[in-house]
């Protein structure tokens, strides 16, 4: 059997980039997963330049062995979040897996601008899409992995470190949704079976980033031209490995309220980028500014992201 085969996966922003890499390699493994989000054949809803659907992904997902299943939802609409759990439930009878990595901010992040130049509305609605639509899954779904006391969340997140994002609103959410992390955790701390997470990809070639470099897949590497940072680039599936790699994990448990990277997994579960290579995002930059990639640990990152939650918690109320 394959490690996840029977396990229940939900993967809230499956469409495209992380989100899609993500399911295919919980499928690659074997697991069910519900695919999520708002494009549908016939009906995109990142506009006519964005070709991929949901059904496509759960499509992908099945082709690597597991079992897809699409669902258009809008996870920023309460309605349409409930019937989905209540649908996983009824269809199920359980969840095991819950990614958290709906995003949609792309088009509405204005880099470069400082925050008394930013539109408001454009800033409200990033907020609601990358914060929000986050909270509002994790309240539904996390009942479903508290009916049977065990069970994985991942919050999908951009860095795992304090360095500024480039835009205000762009870095509240990312940084968001790390503490949100360890806030789910701490709440489910009674729940020792049940495991919380953030998890953040290196410079990841999605498709979008393909297109906007001018390339392909088949000959990313001529995207260096325009930044030469992209050889350090991973593909989507790479951390999808990584968060098949903490699902399968019996032991995941002690990485509770911590936020992890793509790089750092592949060193401590040893799989490979489906190109066969081992990106390393931290290295890459060490070796290239001259200076440490600051991630969870360093001394200018909170002490709450440096250990099991049990450990970073240790003096605080019990109740």
């Amino acid at each position: 059997m394959k490690p996840l085969e029977g396990r229940i996966a939900l993967v809230a922003g499956a469409t495209r980039g992380a989100g899609r890499g993500i399911a295919m390699m919980l499928g690659e493994k074997g697991a069910t997963v519900y695919c999520t989000g708002r494009s549908v054949r016939g009906k995109p809803a990142s506009g006519p330049k964005r070709p991929e659907t949901i059904e496509e992904t759960a499509e992908l997902v099945t082709s690597k062995g597991g079992r897809g299943i699409a669902v258009r939802v809008d996870h920023t609409v309460e309605a349409e979040v409930s019937e989905l759990c209540e649908r996983v439930k009824r269809e199920q009878g359980r969840l095991d897996v819950l990614v958290n990595d709906v995003w949609g901010g792309d088009e509405l992040a204005e880099f470069g601008l400082p925050f008394w130049k930013l539109a408001p509305e454009k800033g409200r609605l990033m907020l609601d899409r990358g914060i929000y639509s986050h909270i509002l899954t994790s309240r539904y779904a996390v009942p479903l992995l508290l009916e049977r006391n065990q069970g994985l969340i991942v919050e999908i997140t951009d860095g795992d470190n304090f360095g500024y994002r480039g835009n205000v609103f762009y870095d509240l959410v990312k940084m968001s949704i790390i503490r949100l992390a360890f806030t789910m955790a701490w709440e489910l701390r009674r729940h020792p079976a049940i495991t919380t997470v953030a998890v953040t990809p290196g410079f990841l070639r999605s498709e979008a980033m393909l297109e906007h470099f001018g390339v392909t897949e088949a000959n990313w590497r001529d995207g260096t031209k325009v930044d030469p940072n992209f050889i350090a680039s991973e593909t989507p599936f790479f951390v999808g490995r990584a968060v098949a790699e903490l699902a399968a994990d019996p032991n995941v448990a002690r990485k509770n309220g911590r936020v992890l990277s793509s790089w750092q997994l592949a060193r401590e579960y040893g799989f490979k980028d489906v190109d066969g290579r081992q990106p390393d995002w931290g290295q890459y930059f060490t070796e290239t500014f001259g200076r440490p990639y600051p991630v969870a640990g360093d001394a200018e990152y909170a002490t709450w992201s440096n250990g099991p939650i049990e450990t970073v918690c240790a003096d605080w109320p019990k109740e």
